[in-house]
């Protein structure tokens, strides 16, 4: 197949969440199945054209922006290690800033008009370069319009006409919503502005755009798939998702076992494996000695998180003074609310020996994390999909999770980890006694920790799910075709009839 993936970020290029994870790992996997994968995203300030080798190839080209031109100069590059094509589409305007949506914390005010524009200058670099995709799959709001404009400003364009969509949600709380005075800048009428279409509670809501008009819809985990179809989880879209319950399906995300394996890791202290398990203890005081802590022989519980509450600190927080008065410690990683800052910094104060706190990221800090701490910790109150818990298994890290969303579909309590359901603070409580009971016994928690070693949560397994629901987006377009065909001859007969009357 030819597969165009669109996203508004793709490691190693630009990134600020687990999308560019995603739009960075996941075209590789497909290119190894065989796959001719190309990958469209903007040329932010932040994307060096000499450290990753970008070409110019197009200058100035034409794009149609509610009623005027704006112009995109078009770079190529590839993924590193990979021959997947990756198009920058560049605009000093609109991509020539630090930030990628925001700047200092605060979203920037032109992001309907921006990433419209991305959108626009997507379906135009196609054409240009003369490479006709059969699947085109978006990622998340931003790159939501390509897939409407190929059912609608770009309907009646041969090159698009056999074009199967797939569109992505990685968390149904971003939805893009601007504004309805926004609309004209994306350069639809107002014919498209109910609730059918992109109208949402009065505004626009661009991830309605991949959710009216893509053939597939896509989260990255089943459950989270069923969870935005219920009012706790949907944000408002929960019908629409309901109605399009047929076209909705949940992948895992997978990670990328040449960044995350432990045998090979350059930023930790000892590698090992499976069969070299014993040098995981090494990981363990470098870690508790470069987090300042005692090292002794107690669990150490690894957190690396926004420290936010859908991350479930409101739970963690609740009982936070019982978890420090156990025979444990926990190392933290991460930013976020500034009241969890200072709760975390007074826990700090009065259990120095007990919590290591680290209010920032640090990727090689991370890796150390994972491949020194005993267990891993996400009580999230949501989770689309988690890749934490993942590469923990990877690391021999087990880990101990709310039944929620990816992780519901990963962790398994008692086989692979420890799951908790009931969203509180005595549920999270409950679940970290049961690990650290758990931990005494050295051989089966060894025998666990191996275990989760060898599972296989790698990318190639994914991405042949992903050709599957390729496959299913691409059964459709014939009936698509026949019912445009259609209303074109209803269209014609009518207007027939009129012009004889």
């Amino acid at each position: 197949m030819k597969i165009l993936i669109a996203s508004a970020e793709v490691v190693p290029f630009a990134k600020t969440g687990g999308l560019a994870d995603v739009a960075g790992a996941l075209p590789k996997a497909l290119n190894s199945l065989g796959h001719d994968v190309r990958v469209i995203m903007p040329k932010y300030k932040m994307v060096d054209s000499g450290k990753f080798d970008l070409d110019k190839i197009y200058d100035g080209i034409e794009v149609e922006m509610a009623g005027r031109k704006e112009l995109a100069d078009v770079y190529e590059g590839v993924i590193p290690g990979t021959n997947v094509n990756v198009y920058f589409i560049a605009n000093e305007k609109y991509f020539g800033r630090e930030g990628l949506y925001q700047d200092k914390g605060v979203d920037y005010p032109d992001n309907c008009e921006r990433f419209s524009f991305y959108c626009r200058a997507s379906m135009e670099v196609m054409e240009k370069i003369g490479w006709k995709p059969d699947i085109i799959h978006a990622n998340d709001w931003q790159s939501a319009l390509i897939i409407m404009y190929a059912k609608t400003l770009y309907k009646d364009d041969p090159f698009f006409a056999h074009a199967a969509t797939v569109y992505s949600i990685h968390n149904m709380g971003y939805q893009g919503t601007f504004p309805a005075d926004q609309l004209p800048v994306t350069g639809l009428g107002p014919e498209y502005f109910n609730s059918e279409s992109l109208e949402f509670y009065g505004k626009i809501a661009l991830t309605k755009a991949g959710f009216v008009y893509a053939d597939i819809i896509n989260t990255v985990s089943p459950t989270y798939a069923h969870e935005i179809q219920t009012a706790e989880f949907g944000h408002g879209l929960e019908g629409l998702l309901q109605a399009r319950k047929k076209d909705v399906y949940g992948i895992v995300n997978g990670i990328d076992y040449d960044l995350w394996d432990p045998a090979t890791d350059p930023n930790i202290a000892a590698k090992f494996s499976p069969k070299r398990f014993s040098l995981k203890a090494e990981n363990k005081k470098a870690l508790q000695a470069k987090n300042r802590l005692p090292q002794i022989d107690v669990p150490v519980i690894g957190i690396i998180s926004r420290l936010a509450d859908q991350k479930g600190f409101d739970i963690l927080a609740q009982d936070i003074e019982g978890i420090m008065q156990m025979n444990l410690q926990i190392i933290l990683l991460g930013t976020g609310e500034p009241k969890y800052h200072e709760l975390f910094k007074e826990m700090k104060k009065k259990y120095p020996g007990h919590l290591g706190l680290n209010l920032g990221f640090d990727a090689a800090l991370a890796q150390l994390i994972y491949a020194g701490s005993d267990m891993f910790l996400m009580p999230s109150r949501y989770e689309p999909c988690g890749l934490g818990q993942l590469i923990s298994y990877k690391y021999g890290t087990v880990p101990v999770v709310r039944k929620t969303g990816g992780l519901a579909d990963t962790v398994t309590d008692g086989k692979t980890g420890f799951v908790f359901e009931e969203y509180s603070a005595a549920a999270l409580l409950d679940a970290i006694k049961r690990a650290v009971e758990a931990y005494k016994d050295r051989k089966k928690w060894q025998a666990l920790a191996v275990h989760d070693m060898g599972l296989d949560y790698s990318w190639t397994m994914s991405a042949k799910k992903y050709v599957e629901l390729y496959e299913k987006a691409i059964e459709k377009i014939p009936a698509r075709l026949k019912r445009r065909e259609k209303r074109e001859a209803d269209s014609s007969i009518y207007t027939d009839r009129s012009a004889a009357w």
